[in-house]
């Protein structure tokens, strides 16, 4: 009989450790690379934060988790702004690509207009009507 407890965050570690050993065993040397995590901010001159992106290198590739613009500065370059620094990054670790996901309800003709390809969609979620979008940029 098995029995499922709820584990520490140390367990959590352990586990992505365990993953991890597991994946150096099946991923070419030369795409395994440690984990590096970033976050940009952008600002006015008056110092107020006009939005920020967060993203990590991983596997050759560079993953962009979160992009925010705040609402009153969507239309002034600010998010294209943020992810030609996410780009420039991707370059200079010879990154192969470029991924995101992003919903309906948010920015995918945003990514499209910057030359990312949608590679696949997730209906009806978060919730019923909604879409999931996974993008690409191949560099």
């Amino acid at each position: 009989m098995m029995e499922i407890t709820i584990g520490t965050t140390e367990d959590g570690q352990w586990i992505r450790e365990q993953l991890i050993a597991y994946n150096r065993q099946h991923v070419p040397t030369s795409v395994y690379t440690e984990t590096e995590t970033y976050c940009f901010l952008a600002w006015d001159e008056e110092e107020e934060l006009l939005g920020g992106v967060t993203a990590s290198y991983m596997w050759n590739h560079l993953q962009v988790h979160f992009l925010w613009v705040d609402p009153e500065n969507r239309t002034g370059g600010v998010g294209k702004q943020l992810m030609e620094k996410i780009e420039s990054i991707a370059e200079e670790k010879s990154c192969s690509k470029i991924l995101l996901d992003t919903f309906n309800f948010q920015a995918p003709g945003f990514y499209e207009k910057l030359g990312f390809e949608e590679y696949g969609r997730l209906a009806d979620h978060p919730a019923e009507g909604q879409t999931q979008y996974f993008f690409v940029k191949y560099l």
